[in-house]
């Protein structure tokens, strides 16, 4: 099963390679792999001290974030590598700070898979989230090199638990520790014979309230929302834009708008902008007046990236796209702010939606009556608010400071 596994590697790397020419994400992996051994080259020395954190992507690594510093904080003579396998996360995250390397990982062939461990020589890996690169696994085993994964979470219908997976699950061996988010992966683990594990929640409770603390001033929108009351919506997709074009004909209480969309190309503001046409852009929001105190220019539209985790403190309601398509984005950072929030039904797979829900700190909505009718209720009955508000920041209060145990956990190693 081995040469089996590596064989389907090999046609994989050299997919990436064929299509890089016409899709650019191909193109940066391909051209950005081939930098990463003479960065380990020039960056780590035979005699520095190393720990390894792979994340598959920009959420992983936000996911690994506050380990990879609380790490670093307490263990300062060790320098840290960072991998990335996807352009969205290496590109974005590529002059990190608090990372004394880089780098993509290279594809998992043997061969590659020696001379990075050679080059590198770490003394524990972190695999965020979700993230099975078998080879690298097999090989830092043989080094003797401690393996963790972090925040790993698992469903029944994965391939790890079907009756002809015994491979797949053979390698789960090779870990030192498995820190899981919640019961359900840890019974999981166990009905295969991995004991070897903890609940030690979700690490992305630390990040989230780390940015509430850290939050940016943004002088343009504090000027926008003054003391109105505000509904954003974040990472906002078509659907839900439509459904708030919907809503605004039926909400009764005056408030203000602001959508930052997940997609901030021409032709999607180009849309929003139809759908909203008095809307102000955030790159031209110099041009709004403020001194009209009858200004029709109540909607705001960020089309920009990098702000939404900071501006969730100027609003009131929380909008989260996505439920209308493959899945909700991070409920989190509202919830830090103690925001109330709002998305649509394909939220099932998020732990955290569901709890918030459960709890009455989240709602989930249909249609456009519906998110007319909480937007309304929420503007205007305070108390009803507060019971909301008051839940979303005791959620993340009870459920942060996963990183300190898992580094405390990590020093038996």
């Amino acid at each position: 099963m081995n040469y089996i596994y590596s064989f389907f590697i090999y046609l994989y790397t050299a997919l990436i390679f064929f299509v890089s020419p016409f899709n650019k994400k191909a193109k940066l992996i391909v051209e950005g792999r081939k930098q990463s051994f003479k960065k380990l080259e020039e960056k780590i020395s035979k005699e520095d001290k190393v720990a390894w954190f792979h994340a598959a992507s920009l959420g992983e690594f936000e996911q690994g974030r506050p380990l990879i510093e609380d790490f670093r904080k307490e263990n300062p003579k060790f320098k840290i590598l960072l991998t990335f396998f996807s352009s969205s996360g290496y590109e974005i995250r590529k002059n990190y700070d608090k990372a004394d390397v880089v780098i993509y990982l290279p594809s998992d062939r043997n061969k590659n898979v020696r001379r990075f461990l050679e080059l590198s020589h770490p003394d524990y890996v972190f695999f965020i989230k979700y993230e099975f690169w078998y080879n690298f696994i097999r090989g830092a085993k043989k080094k003797g090199v401690k393996i963790f994964q972090v925040s790993l979470i698992l469903r029944p219908n994965q391939y790890f638990f079907s009756p002809l997976s015994s491979w797949y699950r053979k390698q789960l061996k090779h870990f030192d520790f498995f820190f899981v988010q919640n019961h359900q992966t840890k019974e999981l683990l166990n009905s295969i014979g991995i004991e070897n594990c903890k609940i030690t929640g979700d690490t992305r409770f630390d990040r989230v309230s780390q940015i509430a603390n850290e939050a940016k001033d943004y002088e343009k929108i504090k000027e926008f929302c003054q003391q109105d009351k505000i509904v954003l919506m974040g990472s906002s997709w078509s659907k839900d834009e439509q459904l708030m074009k919907g809503a605004m004909e039926e909400i009764t209480t005056k408030f203000k708008l602001i959508i930052a969309p997940h997609q901030v190309d021409n032709n999607h503001i180009k849309q929003i902008k139809s759908l909203f046409p008095k809307a102000v852009l955030y790159s031209e929001i110099s041009k709004f007046d403020y001194s009209n105190s009858n200004n029709e220019n109540n909607i705001l539209i960020i089309d920009c990236i990098g702000i939404l985790s900071s501006i969730y403190k100027y609003t009131t309601i929380a909008y989260i796209g996505g439920g209308f398509g493959d899945g909700i984005h991070n409920i989190l950072e509202a919830s830090a702010f103690g925001k109330p929030i709002l998305f649509g039904p394909n939220y099932k797979k998020f732990k955290e939606a569901s709890d918030l829900v459960e709890k009455e700190g989240a709602f989930c909505i249909r249609d456009s009556y519906k998110l007319a009718k909480l937007i309304d209720n929420l503007l205007s009955n305070s108390n009803y608010y507060k019971k909301s508000s008051d839940i979303c920041l005791k959620y993340i209060s009870e459920n942060k400071g996963a990183c300190q145990i898992i580094l405390s956990e990590i020093k038996k190693f």
